[in-house]
């Protein structure tokens, strides 16, 4: 069954928000797509903050040993800049010999207790975000979804020593019930992400989103603790029994090394005891918690930061070494 068996109104609006061009137009359903009782479909899409690369790693967990079933297949070069992300093409001695193009795809998975459930996952769209977001809703009528959810990472500053935090939005209050306010009011920059939830909730489609804090000094490394976290809340939200098995393996090690490092250089120990009590004063409720955001820099984070992913880059060398 090709994509175009679905259509939207031809009104004015969608006419001049998404031109001639359809919004089913951007993918294709798989002729033998399962039949799902109002599954939940998670989104996690790369190119925009990524902190600790924990939505990538939850991303993996999830399906990692999981039979995954394609429901639809979105069309990338109508979405992809390759200038700006370029894919990688393998040249051996005089020819090429092999390409891996990027994919966005809508799989099905099934949790820890076989319950089925949806999960969107490959590069952010650089382009036609609005189409994208319109393509997203026809999906979620289509296949009945109850419940979006989207997994990001921001970076904090917040010490790795304290309970990780996470920002809970969604596009009606009920969905984010029991969740803690991190920000008020904050002008940051857009995503495909952030603006498919927002038009999923003028639908009036159920759509939320957990953003899970890494410290900014680990930003770039990798930080299984932070996915561990994101799934463990999305798990909770969604009603399903995520594998985080591997993730707390990966979590415990990293604590270890991360604790090793600290401790053999007095300029990491200064910044992370710093952070703490910047972090104490703000949970006791003396403190603004705005100086915890993103833009949130202090002294030498980022030597913290470079000394931390020295360390980690030098474990990476190392486990290669052993597996060669």
């Amino acid at each position: 069954m090709l994509c175009g068996e679905f259509h939207v109104e031809d009104d004015d609006t969608s006419m001049g928000r998404y031109g001639v061009l359809e919004p089913a137009e951007l993918y294709e359903v798989a002729s033998e797509a399962p039949e799902l009782d109002e599954p939940v479909l998670l989104v996690a899409l790369d190119g925009f903050v990524d902190a600790g690369n924990a939505a990538r790693l939850a991303v993996a967990a999830l399906r990692a040993d999981r039979d995954a079933r394609t429901v639809a297949t979105f069309d990338v070069d109508q979405l992809i800049d390759y200038r700006s992300r370029r894919p990688p093409l393998r040249f051996e001695t005089d020819r090429w010999a092999a390409y891996i193009p990027p994919k966005l795809d809508l799989v099905v998975l099934s949790d820890t207790g076989d319950t089925p459930y949806l999960l969107l996952s490959g590069p952010e769209p650089d382009m036609q975000w609005e189409r994208f977001s319109a393509a997203v809703a026809q999906l979620v009528e289509q296949l009945g979804v109850r419940l979006v959810i989207n997994l990001t990472a921001i970076p904090m500053a917040v010490p790795h020593t304290r309970p990780i935090g996470v920002t809970a939005h969604g596009t009606r209050p009920e969905l984010t019930e029991g969740h803690e306010a991190w920000f008020a009011t904050a002008e940051v920059p857009g995503s495909a992400v952030a603006l498919m939830e927002f038009r999923l909730g003028e639908a009036g489609h159920d759509a939320m989103g957990f953003a899970v804090h890494v410290p900014h000094y680990l930003a770039r490394a990798e930080y299984p603790q932070a996915a561990r976290v994101l799934i463990d809340h999305v798990g909770l939200a969604a009603g399903l029994y995520l594998p985080t098995e591997a993730l707390s393996k990966a979590a415990q090690r990293a604590e270890e090394e991360i604790a090793e490092q600290v401790e053999a250089s007095d300029e990491v120990k200064q910044v992370v005891e710093a952070l703490e009590r910047q972090y104490d004063t703000v949970s006791s409720g003396r403190g603004d918690r705005s100086t915890l955001g993103m833009a949130g820099e202090l002294p030498s984070a980022d030597e913290l930061g470079a000394e931390v992913e020295k360390f980690l880059a030098a474990r990476d060398e190392e486990d290669g070494d052993e597996s060669s």
